[in-house]
């Protein structure tokens, strides 16, 4: 609970003697502070006369479990309501008492319901929480034909069991801090004591609490704050929906980060070979995951510079184009009215748009323009002559290649910009050129002390058997010489090939 808050909470209860209080005056101090409708104070009493009272939020609350196992056992008492009395008749699991009212307010925001008694200043929270929130399912971003089809979801609690539920070592540790001065929303480091970097999880705590905003609405936002460059084109921090995936990341002695009201969870640190793989690699044959990964990385080079090299090869450099290519091409532009890079913006500046539209407009209703804007679109466009046939194709295939690898869409997209407007106006030296700089700039980052490059620069022999080329289980039985684990074994065995 945010600062503010909390003293003017103590400036109300601290201030006053509660001892001996009386119920009204108990609820009444409560509901000063928690005055909305949804606040529900619920009064009844016990077969000897004394009286009680229960309040909570409407919606977070399991009702009927606190009727059953709070309401039921104290309305058929009959012996004195002390507070060692009613703790010893509550059926609840989850009971904590306390005497500071400031609690009381923070754990009923929580969705906790607070148990008052006449005549005590002992109250008692009842932990039956129940938020609003859907099922276990499997996410929309991260589907594989093999392998577990579990996603997180939105509560903390969930997706905590779901982590526990595959990582049951005693190691394990899920340390929960709050951020948001009025969100204050639970945020839980999680990372296997005996493998991780002991000095990783508090440099993350320190730098998530060294941040004040009022909401935490994504994961994302928490993502910006652990970054070393949060305005950065490039993310720090790997991104994933599946406990599957998020469990192996621990495991090799990376840091996980679960954000409450999110389903997408962090991990740290971050090297960009993470999202050329996919949890299926480790599910299929090496050979085929090897083949797969070469060709997310292909595809991602050919979609950032498809448009751009088709363009620069246009405007300056027509000998990069085959001559019979280039024969078909130019019967294709002839008559156009837009130069080459013109042409290019305008198609990619409506692919952008039609995409754009088909996710924010109803399910069906985006998939209406999207037919509408690939067939009659498309098609009237080259009929009318304003576009050109092979200016949509390699816009269509650029994008469908840039799909191959989702979590690097953003960057890859706007890295497309950025090339097609160096080709469009300085033509292929300045794409070499701007390459060139980029992989500079990517061998030169680090997060975390993990270079950002790794396995690759530095050159980390050990680790190139799970970059873009995949070794076989027991040629991996060592931890990531780059995270620094701790433990470096992960698997011992005695196989060492294959047996007649």
């Amino acid at each position: 609970m945010n600062c503010l808050a909390l003293a003017y909470i103590n400036k109300i209860f601290f201030n006053a003697d509660n001892n001996g209080m009386q119920l009204s005056q108990s609820i009444k101090k409560i509901k000063d502070v928690l005055v909305s409708a949804d606040v529900i104070t619920y009064e009844f009493s016990s077969a000897a006369g004394k009286k009680f009272a229960l309040i909570y939020v409407d919606g977070l609350v399991e009702k009927p479990q606190l009727g059953e196992l709070v309401v039921k056992p104290l309305s058929g008492a009959k012996a004195g309501a002390t507070a060692a009395d009613v703790r010893a008749v509550l059926a609840s699991p989850e009971v904590k008492e306390g005497e500071d009212f400031s609690m009381a307010v923070e754990e009923i925001s929580y969705g906790s319901a607070a148990l008052l008694i006449d005549g005590e200043s002992t109250f008692f929270i009842i932990g039956l929480t129940k938020p609003p929130g859907r099922a276990v399912a499997e996410p929309p971003t991260q589907i594989a034909v093999k392998g577990p089809r579990e996603g997180f979801t939105e509560d903390i609690k969930v997706n905590c069991a779901l982590v526990r539920k595959r990582l049951k070592s005693p190691d394990l540790r899920l340390d929960t801090i709050r951020t948001g001065k009025r969100s204050d929303t639970a945020v839980t480091i999680c990372y296997l004591a005996d493998v991780c970097n002991p000095e990783l999880p508090e440099k993350i705590k320190s730098q998530i609490e060294s941040h004040e905003i009022d909401v935490i609405a994504d994961s994302s936002y928490i993502g910006r704050f652990i970054s070393s460059r949060p305005r950065s084109l490039f993310k720090r921090s790997a991104t994933c929906e599946k406990p599957d995936i998020f469990c192996a990341k621990i495991s090799e002695g990376r840091v996980g980060i679960l954000i409450d009201g999110s389903p997408i969870a962090l991990t740290v640190p971050y090297m960009l070979i993470e999202d050329f793989q996919s949890s299926e690699d480790y599910f299929v044959s090496s050979y085929r995951a090897t083949i797969l990964r070469a060709l997310r990385a292909v595809a991602v080079a050919v979609g950032i510079l498809l448009p751009a090299t088709y363009v620069a090869a246009q405007l300056f450099k027509l000998q990069l184009i085959p001559f019979k290519l280039l024969l078909n091409i130019s019967s294709s532009v002839s008559g156009l009215p837009l130069s080459p890079s013109v042409e290019m913006f305008l198609t990619l500046f409506v692919l952008e748009v039609l995409n754009e539209a088909s996710i924010r407009m109803p399910k069906y209703v985006g998939l209406a323009i999207s037919i509408v804007g690939a067939l009659v679109l498309g098609e009237t466009a080259v009929t009318a002559g304003i576009v050109s046939t092979p200016a949509i194709i390699i816009v269509a295939f650029s994008a469908i290649c840039l799909y191959v690898v989702p979590d690097l869409m953003e960057t890859t997209a706007t890295l497309r910009w950025i090339f097609l407007i160096i080709g469009g106006s300085v033509g292929t030296f300045g794409l070499v050129l701007f390459i060139a700089f980029l992989l500079c700039y990517l061998v030169t980052e680090q997060a975390y002390g993990v270079p950002f490059m790794a396995p690759f620069s530095p050159n980390i022999l050990h680790d190139m058997g799970d970059g873009f080329l995949k070794r076989d289980m027991f040629s991996l039985s060592t931890r990531p010489e780059s995270l620094k684990s701790a433990n470096k074994v992960r698997l011992k065995s005695n196989v060492k090939g294959d047996k007649e």
